[in-house]
């Protein structure tokens, strides 16, 4: 990846999260769901997995990693973007609706893929791919058409989303969530539409970019076949029922 400006090195191993006793409850007709994470670091530059089946809270916890989604309680939720010593307390931002500085901090560190792919279908690719830099005021630079000729794009620049198939899609949201250059990208499922053969090429690809920019990535799946070869760490998590069937809890370790 020559003609992509690689990010400056960073600390390896630094914790970028840091959560500790990290609750989300939701109710609804009588039936909860709680999501518990007694403890969970995870390093600038690793490569982790979110393994399970539709349910049992993979989008809620990243949704809490993306500053979307307001924890129920938390003891520690220290967000480390530059890998420093001196963390941000996002337990306490939520505290007290500090909403617009979580915002900032989720556009400037964060890059997120959804499920859809979730483009706008009145933006072309270019402009698509180029909106998360737009919303940063970064320069109008070469990164996009970079980033276009490494997702294999380069053709579809000025097209809109309804021409695509829906792998070419992924890799525009793929491509607009790496643009910034963030610290970390969030992949909620981003290859369940697809079928297995381009699901699996996709997923490298996607691994492949992050691994080279020195980008945190945090996936959530349900197949753990072809991402365990591409030397990912998997969240343990345990899901279970009370036996009166009013609450599901799924606690999440890593």
């Amino acid at each position: 990846m020559s003609e992509l400006q690689v990010a400056a090195p960073r600390h390896d191993g630094a914790p970028i999260y840091q959560l500790r006793d990290v609750i989300k409850t939701r109710q609804s007709d009588g039936i909860g769901f709680q999501l518990r994470v007694p403890q969970l670091q995870i390093g600038l530059g690793e490569k982790i997995a979110l393994i399970g089946e539709s349910g049992c809270g993979k989008s809620t916890l990243l949704d809490m990693l993306a500053f979307i989604l307001e924890p129920s309680q938390a003891a520690r939720f220290q967000f480390h973007p530059g890998g420093g010593r001196e963390g941000l307390n996002i337990a306490d931002h939520w505290r007290h609706a500090r909403r617009n500085r979580l915002g900032d901090l989720r556009s400037q560190h964060i890059g997120y893929v959804m499920q859809t792919g979730g483009l706008l279908p009145y933006l072309s690719v270019r402009q698509n791919m180029n909106l998360s830099r737009f919303v940063q005021g970064l320069p109008d630079d070469d990164t996009v058409t970079d980033l276009a000729k490494e997702l294999g794009l380069s053709r579809h620049l000025d097209l809109k989303p309804a021409a695509l198939s829906t792998g070419e899609r992924q890799r525009v949201a793929i491509g607009r969530a790496l643009a910034h250059k963030p610290s970390i990208v969030i992949a909620d499922e981003p290859t369940a539409s697809l079928d297995p053969f381009a699901a699996e090429k996709i997923m490298s690809l996607f691994i492949g970019l992050v691994e080279e920019l020195n980008i945190t990535v945090i996936v959530a799946s349900h197949a753990w076949r072809h991402i365990k070869r591409l030397g990912l760490r998997r969240l343990a998590h345990q899901t279970r029922r009370t036996s009166d069937g009013k609450l599901t809890e799924t606690v999440v370790t890593g």
